[in-house]
This record gives structure tokens, sequence and C-alpha cells, in this order.
């Protein structure tokens, strides 16, 4: 459809060009354009229109369109409202998506553009005298609901307005009031004390007294007594009786197309097709709570209108409620909660621009004379120390052997790995463990690896960053630890070998005798994999270079179209069923009680706060759930790389995409009590000292080697074999954490999301699923099955300091023989100390210490010497 640029109201011109929130008034049946100094305020007696434009990674723009009815706004202006959001949407291309906000009933997306909270003021807005209020200051009494997205009512000042269950904000002219109902949960307490931030800044010029009471404490507290005197007393708040909670009746959803004389014909329900939609036509799907209004592409604007009308006019007929949402969209910008009520709506493929497909399109260009400027590569920033030490092991079953130093760039397809990388953090080493899955390894050996790094994890004592990474699909970081890394075909785990022999499948494991072709790829000298491939003539590819291997001999063949990179990057949006997104997420959001998940396109991070009842290991499963629930009907690919990262221990690659303020992250204490402290200006109290700025590694220092002893200092061109080879990348290319360089330089869409908000304070919520839940059933129910938990752990509390009493009553036994990978291994022993059955003298001997000096160690250190020794 296209629009005649007179039909497109002058307030409109250049609308979408920029970044950000635009925003217009409806004034005397006219757009009055809103200063930003005034954006957040919101009258009751007015209609806006909201226009949001983010850029995606595609480099396109993508706008959302909110038309805000304020509840005393006239009919005239609501109707001219929904008239003008169609005009927008037509001059920006109609690709824009448009809500309807109806005042105290708006959706979350709405209200995240203006955080904390909008607080709507009555009256009417003035482009020309601004608001003006020269009497008293008026005591208001607000409600506060919500957990990451406050929305805020005021209500009768009085004290049959309080409840239990819900958090109040009396606001006067020299104090305001928190008052949280004894069944309010933690996190809506937290974000109400956001929202009494905002009005002390915004009210009271950042000047006046804050008091906090709780629902059924009021002895001896003066700030309670004054609370109750404003309400002429204490007096118990009535108890009311509960709703009776009926099981909602499930309405059919319904396809209706609306006529050119505005009647809504049925067309069909439950069951529905795409093909049911036509392209010059307009229809409602009547989802009950909500409502969507489908425009096909060949409608006109006038069409559209009468729709529009339609809908408002039918919901009001049928005494729906006003809080009902409507959405409004144009063919081709469907979303995913519309497309997931039709069967087999078709994928969705974003047009992006591969490496392969842009290096042929410019050469061909090039070739014919024309000058073609190719996209500029993506600036990856290594946003950790590269410098840092490197160990690999293969898992076999329940065998884990640690890979030598010069092979452990070299990977098997059908095997799997565990990689541990240390590196210097503040003030203090941090680990990052991986476990690499092999694309072609055994479903069993998965399970395995992440058991065994679970138990890695553990001896951690939880302070490490964990990732999943399939073979394939490995992040940037992963290549950037090891360098230069070789890909093999086949593997040498029992089970994979298995495998072939019962499926008469050819063992095609990589063996230097043999002939082997491998594709060349990657980004620069940091950053280089060689991964072999079929040697077949569809493996050669123009956009690649490629080594032949043939016994002694060796050629190499370059594609006429090769590139510097061949990273295939996909942008998701998602939208999760059962999983909440929060919109224009900040560090704010991170709620200690909760667990979020923070989608990154390539890569997903699991954030696990203090005070979540989840483990690393059930965070994982989490993470998996969020791929295997794609529901974005994009083919979300199950292999996209997990990160599980815990509260108070955040990398700087999960900082860079916040704006981050290191006090916050130290703060101890639940949601509530941490926002009350920043607001009273206690966040020193709240929490440990700051840690100082990361520095850059420095080679010229002692350094720590894996066992921890101390070696030599060393110069830069005499690097240690242990040391990851990724210690080549510039030091100077690190910074504090908190730099802006690491920020994103353009706002793509990163999504954040939450899958729940457990209240601690009730017993009959659990948070997630239990460690040993395997499925997640549709109805959210789940099946628990037994699963393995690291032996080591099993004696709860025990600091392995043992009296040498105990140690001389146990039986001894040679080193061979208690080694994870022994041949002959002993029978009957405590597995979670192999090490206590050896002599004194061979102790002595493999150690470097006594026994009394090695449990004397803090427990990390002690695994870290049973680990070198394949005694853990």
């Amino acid at each position: 459809m296209s629009i005649n640029d007179k039909a497109i109201d002058a307030a409109f011109v250049g609308a979408g060009a920029k970044l950000g929130l635009e925003i217009w008034c409806i004034e005397d049946l006219q757009l009055a354009p809103v200063p930003k100094s005034s954006h957040g305020k919101f009258y009751s007696g007015n209609t806006y229109i909201i226009l949001n434009t983010v850029l995606l990674k595609n480099g396109l723009p993508q706008h959302d369109i909110h038309y805000w009815l304020g509840k005393d706004a006239k009919e005239a202006d609501m109707a001219m409202a929904s008239d003008k959001a169609l005009e927008l949407d037509a001059s920006l291309g109609s690709y824009a998506v448009q809500y309807r906000e109806a005042q105290g009933q708006e959706t979350e997306k709405f209200l995240s553009y203006f955080k904390p909270c909008i607080i709507p003021l009555n009256g009417v807005f003035s482009s020309e005298l601004g608001r003006s209020n020269s009497e008293t200051y008026r005591v208001i009494l607000l409600t506060c609901k919500g957990d990451h997205v406050a929305y805020v009512k005021e209500v009768p000042f009085s004290r049959s307005s309080l409840n239990h269950n819900d958090v109040f904000i009396l606001d006067t002219a020299s104090k305001i009031f928190l008052f949280s109902g004894c069944n309010s949960s933690i996190q809506e307490r937290a974000k109400a004390l956001e929202v009494v931030q905002y009005i002390k800044d915004n009210k009271h010029g950042g000047s006046c007294e804050v008091a906090t009471i709780e629902d059924g404490k009021f002895v001896g507290d003066s700030d309670v007594g004054e609370f109750w005197s404003l309400f002429g007393g204490y007096a118990p708040i009535t108890q009311g009786t509960l709703p009776t909670i009926q099981k909602p009746e499930i309405q059919p959803v319904k396809l209706f197309w609306i006529s050119f004389q505005g009647k809504l014909c049925q067309v069909g329900t439950d069951s529905l097709k795409k093909e049911m939609l036509n392209s010059d036509k307009c229809y409602m799907l009547d989802c009950d709570t909500e409502i969507f209004v489908w425009m096909g592409r060949s409608t006109s604007v006038t069409e559209r209108k009468t729709s529009v009308s339609t809908i408002e006019g039918t919901l009001y007929s049928q005494g729906r409620s006003t809080g009902t949402h409507i959405t409004f969209l144009t063919e081709g910008s469907e979303t995913v909660t519309f497309r997931s009520y039709f069967e087999g709506w078709p994928q969705k493929v974003e047009q992006n621009l591969y490496e392969e497909g842009r290096g042929k399109v410019a050469a061909i260009f090039k070739k014919q004379g024309y000058d073609v400027k190719e996209l500029p590569e993506e600036d990856w920033q290594p946003f950790i120390n590269c410098r840092g030490i490197l160990k690999v092991w293969r898992v076999n079953g329940n065998e884990v052997s640690i890979v030598p130093v010069v092979e452990q760039h070299k990977l098997f397809s059908g095997d799997c790995y565990i990689v541990q990388y240390t590196y210097p953090g503040n003030e203090k080493d941090e680990h990052l463990f991986y476990a690499w899955l092999g694309c072609n390894s055994m479903m069993e050996d998965r399970d395995d690896a992440i058991y065994h790094m679970n138990a890695m994890v553990d001896s951690t004592k939880g302070n490490s960053v964990l990732a999943q990474v399939i073979g394939g699909k490995e992040p940037i970081q992963f290549y950037a630890i090891f360098q230069a890394l070789i890909v093999l075909k086949g593997g040498i785990s029992a089970r994979y070998k298995r495998f072939i022999q019962e499926k008469a499948i050819t063992d095609e494991t990589y063996d230097e005798k043999k002939t082997a072709l491998f594709r060349v790829q990657g980004s620069g000298p940091n950053n280089m994999q060689a991964v072999q491939v079929d040697i077949v003539s569809s493996s050669l590819n123009s956009s690649y270079c490629y080594i032949l291997q043939s016994g002694a001999s060796v050629f190499t063949w370059v594609g006429t179209l090769s590139s510097i990179s061949d990273q295939s990057l996909l942008d998701r949006m998602l939208n999760l069923i059962n999983v909440k997104e929060i919109f224009n997420f900040s560090q704010d959001d991170l709620t200690t009680e909760d667990v979020l998940i923070l989608d990154c396109h390539n890569e997903i991070y699991v954030w696990i706060g203090q005070h979540a009842n989840v483990r690393s290991k059930q965070a994982l499963s989490l993470g998996m759930k969020f791929l295997e629930k794609d529901i974005l009907v994009e083919g979300l690919s199950l292999e996209t790389p997990i990160y599980v990262v815990a509260e108070g221990h955040e990398p700087s690659f999960f900082t860079r995409f916040f704006e981050w303020d290191s006090l916050k992250a130290c703060m101890h204490g639940n949601s509530f009590e941490r926002k009350l402290a920043i607001l009273k200006g206690q966040m020193q109290k709240m929490g440990v000292s700051k840690r100082s700025p990361w520095k850059a590694y420095d080679f010229h220092s002692t350094r720590t080697t894996p066992d921890r002893s101390r070696s030599k200092s060393i110069g830069s061109d005499e690097l240690r074999r242990s040391v990851s080879p990724a210690a080549h990348i510039s030091s100077s290319k690190f910074n504090a954490p908190n730099s802006r360089r690491f920020s994103s330089p353009i706002p793509i869409a990163r999504k954040l999301f939450s899958g729940t908000s457990p209240d601690h304070s009730s017993a009959n919520n659990k948070a997630f699923i239990d460690p040993c839940t395997k499925e997640i059933k549709a109805d959210g129910s789940v099946v628990s099955q037994t699963c393995k938990e690291p032996s080591f752990s099993s004696r709860k509390g025990h600091d392995m300091k043992l009296d040498e009493a105990e140690l001389d009553d146990l039986n001894t036994y040679p080193y061979e023989r208690l080694k994870v990978t022994s041949d002959d291994p002993v029978q009957g022993i405590d597995v979670t100390r192999r090490e206590a059955y050896l002599s004194h003298e061979e102790f002595q001997v493999m150690f470097g210490m006594t026994k009394r000096a090695f449990y004397e160690l803090p427990k990390w250190r002690q695994n870290k010497h049973k680990i070198s020794l394949n005694l853990f």
C-alpha cells in the first residue's frame, strides 16, 4: 500500500529517522510534539502517539507505534489517535506494529520505555504554557504493582484503600512513606522503591525523607506512628475475603473478516491457516483477553480506519473490558504471538548478509569494473584477559584424562572435552569452563562431560563461569582462547567406536597417514581454525581456502572469492512462552531472587541471582529449555552456546551489555534491602569493598603455575607452553570493565527474559526445576529422574581437614591403583579422597608436601593438586 505525501500529517515528517522515542500529544485536534523533557508525563485528559525506533543487527530500523488513551480524554481525541497511528505507520512503510494503550492497562512493552514508571497527571497537556501548579502540595496515595515494570495508580487517600496484598506509596510535602502489605513480594517492594526514588527526584527536587512501613509492625517506630496519624490514627486493616478463584473458561479463538461496511463475518475458529488471510482484506483475531487486527498490504488507509472503528465499536457494544489489548498488524509484520494461533505458519527468515554471499557478489561487481564497498567486519573485542592458562581434558565415559599441551588445540568431532581457562581478574584468578561437545559425539558422552564439568566447577566453590558449546557453533571468544584450533573427524571415545562398529560405519578418525582435507577459516592470526571435511569436490567452496594432506605431501587450494572471515551470525527476535521478556533492560533488572536469560543473538547467558533457588547445573538445563522452546518459528538453533553466570561473579564479557555499576554488583541482602540502601545513600554499607579496576596482565611479574607453585618471572618473548596461545593478543586492548568501549556501538535489540520471580516468603513457590529434572511438560509440571551428583561433595560440611589418627587408620595403596585412569582400580574406597590412601612417603613424593600440610590448604587448592595428579 502506498500513501500520498499530502495524506501524511506535517507533524510526522521525518519521523522514525532517529533512534529512540518520539511522542506527540493530540491537543485541540492537532498533533503537538512533546519535548524530551516531558517524556513520561501523560495527562489523563489527552491522547498521545508514541513511536519507538531501534536498529536491528541487520542494519534495518524497527518501529513500534503506541497510542495512549487517557481515562478522561474526549471521544474525538481517541478516534483521532487511532487514525493518526495508522497514518504514521503508512508513512513508515506499513511495517510497524501498533498497540492500543488504555490508561492503567498499559502493556509491559510500553511501560518499559519510561522506567521506573509513569504516573498520569490530572488535567490536560499544554504545549504553550506547560504545566503550572500554584496550589499547595497535594497528598496522594498510590498503589504500585509489578516486579519488572511498575503499574502505578492513584487511589483514594483513605485507610480503606490499604490492603495486605499490595505495596502503597504515600506522598506528602515533607516525607514519602512506603507501606508494604504483609503478602506483597520482595520484588514488588523493591520495584516500588524505584518509584519512590522517581517521586523524590522529580517532585521533591531530591530532598525529602523516606520512610518504610511494614504491615503489622508498628510498635516503637516514630515513622509508623506518623504514617498512621495521617489516616486519623492506627486501626487494623480489614482482612477482607479472598476472591474465589475459578478456572477460566477457555474461549475458542475466532477469526473474522471485516467488511467494507464495518461488519464482522466469521471465517474460522481454532484450526486456522495462513491461507485464510487475503491481502486485500482486514481481519480481526479474537483471543478473548487480546485482539489482533490484521490488515492486508493491498488495503487502503480508509479501509484500515474503518476496521479500527469497527473493532472499538464492537468492544463497546459487547461490554468488553476497557483493558482489552488491541494490536494492529500489517501483512508481513506479524508478531510471534499472532503467528502462534495459526497452524504451520511459514518460517520467517530474515534476509541477512552472509560472508560467503557478500564476497561473491562483491567479486562479480568488481570484475565488471564497479567500485563496490563491502560491509565492515564486526569489531570483536576480547573482553577477558587472553594471557591466561588453558587446560583441556578428554571425556571417555567415567574417565577424564588431561590432554598434553602440545595436543590440546586438536579436538575430535566424535569426542567431548572439558576446557578450563584461568585468567587474572580483579584481585584474583577467574575461571571459565567449557564443555565442548563434538558435533558427532554420543549423547552419553555429552552427559558425562557436563557432569564432570559441574564437578570441577563445584571444586572452585561455584565461583566460575561455565558454558556448553557444540562443535561447529563455537563463540568467537572460544576461538580467541585457543587462537589456533583444529577440528578433526572421528573420535577416540569408546562409545563412539562402539557406535560406528554397530552401525557398520567406516571409521574416518583422523590419522596422519591418511589423506585429509581441511577448510581454513577465521578472521586473523589470533582467531583461526582448520576443520576437516569430506574429501569430495562438493566440499570445496570458492569463498574459502583449503589444505590437502596426503602422507608427506601437502597441497593448498585458494578459492577465487575467498575472504578473511567465515562467520555467519544470525539475528533472532525472541518472545518466549512461559518466559517473560524484560524490555529496555538495565542492571537493575537483575533481581537477586530471579534467574534471567540474556539473549545476544549468537549466544545466551543464564544469570543466577544469589537469592534464587537454582544451581549451575539447573541453569544449564534451563538454557537448553530456552533453546528448545523456539516459538519464534525461525529455527532457533539448539547448538547456540550457553553461559551460566552467578551474581557477584559476572565476567566483563557479560557486564558489557549493561551500564554496569560495580558497587551495586557487590551489594548484599534481598532486592528490597538493596534498593532501600541505595535510596538512603547507604550503598557502601550493604556491600563488600569495591574491586579495583582490572589491570592488564604483566608478563614480567611472578606467575602462578597450574599446580599453584610459583615460577620465575619470564619475558613476553618466553611464553610458557601452558599459557593460552591467545596470549599474543595485545594487552593494550584491555581497559576497565566499565569502559564505554565495551558497550554495543548501536542499540542492537538484545533481549532479557525472566523465567520466574520466586517469592521466598511462600513455601509453595519453587524456583524453576529440581536438580534432577529432565523434562518439563506443556502444562508446567515436571518429570523428575535420578541424576548424578559429584561424589566429593557428598560429605556436607567436610572441610577435608582430617586428623592424623584418622589418616593412619586407612589402608594404603600404590598411586597407580588410586588414580582415576587406573587399569586396576582399588575397590571400596572413598573416591572423594583418593589421596588419603597413599602412604605418607608416596604422598610426599607425589604432592611435594606432607598430608597435614595438604589438608591445611583451602579446598580449591587441594582439588587443584588432585586434578593435576588424576586423583580427582
